[in-house]
């Protein structure tokens, strides 16, 4: 033990420069991709109450289709990542030719849920009808652009998985600056025009109309479409890939490759999609105990939500070098690299502790000035504190363990950790109470549930990491080659 800690310190002096380099710009493009969302959100807000809840209700559906996609296609950065270690770049070509298949297929297929199948979800979800119609014309014109995005994500996946990550910084960047110009023209139309610089403008200028919600999902398709024209680009005239030259002989579907692909990808994109599901659900139950619950649990949710990119980021990052080590043949130093990302993520969740204990207070006014509202969303952040903890640790050793290409296991113990654990009992908490030993908790058994779901959910992943990477460090186990 005491040379595995010795080892791990040495280790560290090395790893953790490159650990951070790969993922601040990861952080950065997940921030200017967020920024995407908030600029939706307070620009169809200051249209109308009725466009607001338009795209509010069309991006509950079309965000955890585009977080599956992407899960799905982050199967490919440990295929890249540990092909690149090994130096077989030969073998990366073909390998993104399938994800960019798969892309197109999956980016496909959601277009047409979202042009074909919504208006049944809102019946059941009695969707009020002005609503659901505002909200199907934002969902038709996001359809076009998720073919784009899940290029996009297949090609950020490779560049990832090459220890290049600045693109997906830029590139993200550039869609925000895309985005909300596209968004005030196509939301306010020619009036916003005017009033934004007055009325010299043309005649024609001035009688653009206004397209409210369906306005800014043409905005976020274009956006999509951009960055991924973008990322085409620089993956084509960049020589930061070395000798890949990714576009150059396409490769035809084949079936091995995207099995492999599949198999890899497919359980990272249950996991995201069962824990965006996971908030989701609880935002409804939620609903039922008064605006002030709500207003306090979406304003808390949201300010944690913000300090979660960076150990997210790590997250990625962590995949990558894990996949380099194991590519390159060191299955003892890979054990180090894990272990030293997951220190490195308790570390950034003492931090990110700090920061909601010094700052919650002014942030807190910053969303609102109801003060019920303020008293209760800073008592849900004192319980933020806790599972920042938790879910700093959960989600790196994961990211650790895709690196191992080992998938099939987080989905699992995410399935009975977030929604077993997680949803059903803060749902217990919140209605039922402890045993009959207290009064039901409302919001804060919700958060309760949900901290000892994140913490069942590292315990056990956890667990995993230290068989699997012992495993592999001492020949008992294998890392599937791609």
């Amino acid at each position: 033990m005491a040379t595995f800690f010795t080892d791990l310190v040495s280790a560290s002096r090395k790893e953790t420069r490159p650990l951070i380099a790969l993922a601040l710009p990861i952080c950065g493009a997940q921030l200017a991709q967020a920024g995407m969302s908030v600029a939706d959100v307070m620009m169809t807000g200051r249209l109308s109450a009725t466009d607001l809840a338009a795209v509010s209700v069309g991006a509950s559906l079309w965000l955890p289709l585009m977080l599956f996609m992407t899960g799905t296609l982050m199967g490919l950065t440990p295929i890249v990542a540990q092909l690149l270690g090994g130096g077989t770049t030969g073998r990366i070509r073909p390998n993104v030719h399938q994800a960019l298949w798969v892309a197109l297929a999956l980016g496909l297929v959601a277009a047409l849920l979202l042009r074909y199948s919504v208006m049944p979800i809102f019946r059941l979800m009695e969707v009020p009808d002005e609503v659901a119609r505002r909200s199907a014309a934002y969902l038709s014109a996001v359809a076009f652009g998720m073919p784009g995005v899940a290029l996009f994500q297949a090609l950020r996946a490779f560049s990832d998985g090459m220890n290049h990550t600045r693109p997906s910084l830029w590139i993200s960047l550039v869609g925000l600056a895309v985005n909300i110009p596209s968004n005030y023209l196509l939301i306010y139309g020619g009036e916003g025009l005017t009033n934004l610089f007055g009325d010299w403008l043309p005649a024609w200028v001035q009688m653009l109309p206004a397209l409210g919600a369906f306005g800014c999902g043409i905005a976020t398709a274009i956006s999509m479409w951009v960055m991924s024209l973008a990322m085409i680009a620089y993956t084509r005239r960049s020589r930061a890939y070395g000798d890949v030259e990714l576009w150059h002989s396409p490769s035809p579907p084949r079936w091995k490759m995207i099995a492999e692909l599949l198999y890899v990808g497919v359980p990272i994109g249950v996991a995201i999609f069962v824990e965006v599901t996971l908030f989701t659900l609880i935002s409804l139950f939620i609903a039922s105990l008064g605006e002030v619950t709500v207003a306090a649990h979406q304003v808390a949710l949201n300010y944690t939500s913000l300090l979660f990119m960076l150990p997210l980021s790590l997250s990625m990052a962590l995949t990558v070098r894990v996949g380099n080590t194991l590519g390159q043949g060191r299955p003892a130093f890979a054990r180090l690299v894990a272990w030293n990302g997951i220190a490195i993520c308790l570390l950034i969740a003492g931090i990110n502790s700090l920061l909601l204990w010094f700052t919650a207070e002014p942030v807190i006014a910053l969303y609102t000035h109801d003060v019920s509202v303020q008293r209760l969303a800073l008592s849900l952040v004192i319980l933020a504190m806790i599972y920042q903890v938790s879910d700093s640790l959960q989600v790196n050793l994961a990211g650790a363990l895709r690196g191992y290409k080992d998938t099939r296991v987080i989905m699992m113990i995410t399935l009975v950790a977030y929604w077993l654990v997680g949803l059903g009992g803060g749902h217990w908490l919140g209605m039922q109470g402890l045993f009959g030993w207290t009064e039901p908790l409302g919001v804060h058994g919700y958060w309760i549930g949900l901290i000892a779901g994140l913490t069942v959910a590292a315990l056990l992943l956890g667990e995993r990491l230290r068989r699997m990477a012992n495993g592999v460090a001492h020949g008992e186990n294998e890392v599937s080659s791609s």
